[in-house]
């Protein structure tokens, strides 16, 4: 009898393993191209501006609705994971975000584009809450973790913004051609993407669980998370500086029309930023050994900048040449930092973690960046409805520089230590 246990126990210790080694060798090709959307970014600005008039304020409003409802989304998505494992609600996920496209494409008002951002908000913040851990927890448990982790995952991140390089030059030309061809494309590569995400593996053992034990569950587990000085900051801080990105993104696209840039090459001028933060996604590693604890200053800082030297560029009118250099060395910065960060502010989460308490950290991450992400996204489309673009954009820039440098000061003695030197309410 104890002779057939150790063969069902070892029977079932390799069936893990081999859905763990499926998993690790999926990932990278099913993250590569659904990290987030090809054949979107580029273009999505002026097919919504051109094609569906709105104005740049409204594009902001229509990316901050995208943002709160992703706030809004986070318990709900949480519990359905809870309930139905990671590995089925990704396959949704993936799903849903096919669709959110199809929304966009056949729009017809304002409220029929915030009807797709509920769809994208469902479907990333399910994405981002189990996604990565579908790779974590197919990893050994040895302290070598973590940076196999980024190891695999910054390959995958870089590998996509190689891919949104040579889509975002496409999408450019063939925007100029007609300007659903892109989105068409967009929705073909995402819905493979969900035929993808249907070939991973459950690993974990899920227990049956009621939506009022879900619910306490979370909330001991948040309980727990906010009592951590190291994880509040972080949390705080990826919410302010995601914002910053989010801002930034749609601030590129208007100050590229404002400088005179024509329609077509906008996709060439964001595929090359995007070889450049695909090669610097590639050396996170790097990044993180070159500057530990001052990692996350060393990305945060110079972004911000940026766009004040950018704002202050645009304010005094200098002239085009000059502007063409500051707008080319402000956004190849930002592009720098953004392809990093998005990997190592994961690695810093999950740090000193188990597969459980990583979902929890992710679900409150989900929050918070997306509370204060909303908050200052329509903030900032305030005030690009209300002046013009060159005083926006120096105070939209103050704001960033402001907000940055306060909270990493903040930050000092809470973030970055070694292991042994928290406490342990600081460790989740």
């Amino acid at each position: 009898m104890v002779e057939e246990k150790a063969k069902e126990i070892l029977k079932q210790e390799e069936i893990i393993r081999k859905k763990k080694k499926k998993n690790i060798a999926l990932y990278t090709m099913y993250r590569c191209f659904s990290w987030d959307l090809l054949f979107y970014y580029a273009i999505i600005y002026l097919f919504l501006t051109i094609e569906k008039g709105l104005s740049p304020a409204q594009y902001m409003q229509f990316d901050a609705f995208y943002v709160l409802f992703k706030c809004g989304m986070q318990i709900p998505c949480t519990m359905l994971i809870g309930k139905i494992g990671k590995r089925n609600s990704l396959v949704i996920a993936n799903f849903v975000l096919a669709m959110h496209l199809l929304v966009i494409i056949f729009s017809q008002s304002f409220i029929d584009l915030l009807l797709s951002q509920v769809f994208c908000a469902f479907a990333f913040v399910t994405k981002a809450t189990c996604e990565s851990d579908m790779l974590y927890d197919a990893l050994e448990h040895n302290e070598k973790r973590g940076g196999i982790f980024s190891k695999l995952d910054g390959k995958a991140m870089s590998i996509y913004y190689y891919l949104d390089a040579i889509s975002a030059v496409l999408s450019g030309f063939l925007f100029v051609v007609n300007a659903y061809i892109p989105m068409v494309i967009c929705f073909t590569i995402a819905f493979i993407s969900f035929l993808v995400s249907t070939k991973f593996e459950d690993i974990e053992v899920r227990k049956k669980v009621t939506i009022k034990e879900e619910m306490k569950s979370i909330r001991y587990a948040f309980r727990g998370i906010f009592r951590s000085k190291r994880l509040k900051s972080l949390l705080v801080f990826n919410g302010i500086f995601v914002a910053i990105l989010r801002i930034l993104q749609t601030l590129r696209n208007t100050i590229l029309t404002e400088i005179g840039v024509e329609e077509q090459y906008f996709g060439v001028i964001f595929a090359i930023l995007g070889i450049i933060s695909g090669i610097a996604t590639r050396n996170q590693g790097r990044i993180h050994s070159r500057f530990r604890n001052k990692t996350l200053a060393f990305l945060s800082i110079p972004t911000a900048c940026s766009c004040l030297v950018i704002g202050l560029g645009l304010f005094f009118h200098l002239p085009i040449q000059i502007m063409y250099v500051i707008v080319t060395i402000g956004f190849i910065i930002q592009y720098i930092a953004k392809g990093p960060y998005y990997v190592l502010i994961k690695r810093y989460f999950n740090n000193f973690t188990t597969s459980q308490k990583r979902v929890k950290i992710a679900t409150a991450n989900n929050i918070m960046e997306n509370a204060i992400a909303a908050i200052l996204v329509f903030v900032a489309s305030y005030v690009l409805e209300v002046a013009p673009i060159y005083d926006s954009v120096v105070m939209i820039g103050c704001l960033a520089v402001g907000g940055v440098v306060l909270w990493l000061d903040h930050m000092r003695g809470r973030v970055g230590l070694k292991m042994e030197e928290y406490s342990k309410k600081e460790i989740a």
